[in-house]
């Protein structure tokens, strides 16, 4: 059955009509019967029979035409009222109406919400990292503004604003941690943030983690430092949140700015500078600390004052914000001083306390100290340049100065990675240059292995890593030991090589634009490439005859590979040196300066072939033919005077 209402227009319209004819028809009827009562001409006469039927036929037709005219009207009242209500409903609406027409538009929405889901959306960026494995429901509208998101920050910023800043995470600490009990009268906390150009809602995250998980007794202070920050919420509108946190929070959150851009470092120091807690602990922005974090941290420098902490890191995945939980390693470096992980000490299993502290030679940048010790031994390093080796230079300084570095299990801070770093594409270029400068204030006669990592000459190599003489007055100032006692001590991870004579990229003059290659990866077949300088083509010429090629590792977890001739066939090949050793292959060699490298077992050359004349050259292993090499740099009384030849 058609509903009335849904032809507001048809029905008063056919009312109209079937009305006018009713009241046509009743005075049509009424003439005729008065034109019979009158008759015609005289010819008719009237019986009084007929007389009465007429009469009661003109009344019946009065009722009809009563009753259509209020049949009309009552047709009209209800289409009347109804719009009159619709009106009257428009105009003011109950509150329960009211309620439940936003109810209905709520449905609505989630409806179209849940259809645009449902949706297939072309993709926009199907090279983009951030959509591997997230936004597959995006609009492209959505997908182009989480992309250009992403562009500027290195992570996921359109998701980061719809998350709650109260977000659970998962606790990722050992069963025996969440029992542990911990004194009741720990040192007080305070806790500074650094950032520059970070998403507001990252940093509100941070903040509202922290006041969420920290007693309330033992956290006195949030400091925020803002290293000359352009993007506009971080001024005025991150002031407001500042305000509300403190209005909940009386005095808890305070900021230091930056007038000009001054680095990671500088920022951290100015951030304990402007601390004034027992303990400090200087975190990045861009974390989400996880269920008891400060106790442990609090118990451990209560009962040692000397120890810098640092606490065991989760990774916040940059693309679906998940928490992926890292297992418990100690913090090291390469040669290089780039940071890595290192597996468990066996005496940290020997003691069979999953809560225990774990000795660690170096840290990896977030930290917790005492405020009064770190400043006893001089904080950071100011002179590092915006990112990187001011970790490896701590952890040095503290144990060769009087402290220790120790990772807590316990202590879990969840740290949102970045798939790219915006404000410095390349970080080697600051990292090289912070490394030079911890080698020449920390690492004594080792320091060279530090310019063989990054493939630089020891001297003239053209960095400026800044003044030193204030660092090395303070190593002076504290008695420090030697670095030598810290890789036996410390580190004997890390190998120093004494017998370099040779470094760098390997060149045949018969073409110079093309240099030694350790291959693919994996592979073991070494190839002649066009020269790029970087790892893969650094070559180390030890005086007791072997070639490392493809990077300097030096570490007994992680062994370098050597060049060998087997003797058969026209290739040379790579193998672990501790392997070569093993297998009794042929891995030393005769070399001078722009002389031939030659298999000192084999009597085999290295040399270089064309198949044809228009083919590219091959690195074979054949008959001398005198061919010559070259390697980019040479030394002499290595460890000593350090002289280039």
């Amino acid at each position: 059955m058609v509903s009335w209402r849904r032809l507001p227009g048809l029905f008063p319209t056919m009312l109209f009509f079937v009305s006018s004819a009713n009241i046509f028809l009743v005075f049509y009827v009424r003439n005729v019967m008065h034109q019979l009562k009158k008759g015609s001409s005289g010819y008719l006469e009237v019986q009084p029979r007929f007389v009465s039927q007429e009469n009661a036929v003109i009344e019946r037709l009065d009722h009809l035409e009563m009753y259509i005219h209020n049949f009309s009207n009552s047709m009209k009242k209800p289409f009347h009222n109804e719009r009159m209500k619709q009106k009257e409903d428009e105009i003011k609406l109950p509150e329960e109406s009211k309620d439940k027409g936003r109810q209905a538009e709520k449905a609505k929405e989630d409806d179209k919400m849940e259809m645009e889901k449902k949706a297939v959306h072309r993709k926009l960026f199907p090279d983009s990292s951030l959509f591997k494995r997230w936004g597959a429901d995006l609009t492209e509208e959505q997908q182009t503004t989480a992309q250009d998101l992403f562009i500027k920050y290195g992570y996921n910023v359109y998701l980061s604003d719809g998350l709650p800043l109260d977000r659970p995470i998962p606790d990722t600490r050992y069963p025996s941690c969440k029992v542990k009990k911990y004194p009741q009268d720990l040192p007080t906390l305070s806790v500074v943030l650094i950032f520059m150009n970070e998403a507001i809602s990252i940093i509100l995250r941070a903040i509202t983690s922290i006041i969420n998980r920290t007693p309330p007794r033992l956290l006195k202070e949030i400091v925020l430092v803002d290293d000359y920050s352009s993007n506009e919420d971080l001024k005025g509108h991150l002031d407001e949140q500042i305000k509300n946190f403190n209005a909940k929070h009386p005095g808890l959150l305070k900021i230091v700015r930056h007038k000009k851009r001054e680095g990671l470092t500088q920022a951290r120091i100015s951030g304990w500078e402007a601390s004034t807690a027992d303990v400090v602990a200087i975190l990045d922005a861009h974390i989400e600390v996880n269920i008891g974090w400060a106790e442990p941290i609090l118990s451990r420098i209560k009962e040692d004052r000397t120890v810098i902490i640092s606490p065991v890191f989760d990774n916040i995945r940059f693309d679906d914000f998940k928490l992926l939980e890292y297992s418990v390693a100690a913090d090291g470096f390469d040669w290089a001083l780039w940071c890595l992980y290192e597996p468990l000490p066996k005496e940290w299993y020997e003691l069979k306390d999953e809560t225990a502290p774990v000795r660690s030679p170096s840290i990896m940048g977030i930290l917790a100290a005492h405020r009064e010790f770190l400043g006893e031994i001089g904080v950071l390093d100011g002179g590092m340049h915006i990112y990187g080796g001011e970790n490896v230079e701590l952890g040095l300084r503290a144990w060769q100065c009087g402290g220790q570095i120790e990772v807590l299990p316990c202590s879990r801070i969840a740290h949102l990675e970045r798939a790219h770093k915006p404000y410095m594409l390349d970080l080697s270029i600051a990292m090289r240059r912070n490394a030079l400068r911890v080698a020449e204030v920390w690492m004594d006669d080792y320091k060279y292995m530090v310019y063989f990592a990054w493939n630089l000459p020891i001297e003239n190599h053209g960095i400026d890593y800044g003044d030193v003489s204030s660092r090395k007055e303070l190593r002076k100032k504290l008695n420090c030991k030697s670095f030598d006692w810290y890789i036996k001590n410390i580190y004997p991870n890390l190998i120093p090589l004494t017998t370099v004579v040779g470094y760098g990229t390997m060149k045949n003059t018969l073409n110079e634009n093309i240099c030694i290659d350790q291959g693919p990866v994996p592979g073991n077949t070494p190839i002649m490439y066009g020269c790029h300088a970087y790892s893969p083509q650094h070559l180390f010429y030890l005086s007791t005859g072997e070639i490392y090629i493809g990077g300097l590792r030096s570490r007994k977890s992680t062994v370098d590979r050597c060049l060998t001739d087997s003797g058969m066939g026209d290739l040379p090949f790579i193998e672990q040196c501790n392997e070569a050793v093993k297998k009794g292959l042929n891995m030393h060699w005769d070399f001078k300066q722009g002389s031939s490298v030659m298999n000192k077992k084999t009597k085999r050359c290295l040399e270089i072939v064309k198949d044809n004349p228009s083919s590219a050259y091959r690195l074979v292993m054949q008959n001398c033919t005198g061919q010559k090499w070259n390697i980019q740099y040479t030394v002499k009384d290595w460890g000593k005077t350090g002289t280039l030849r």
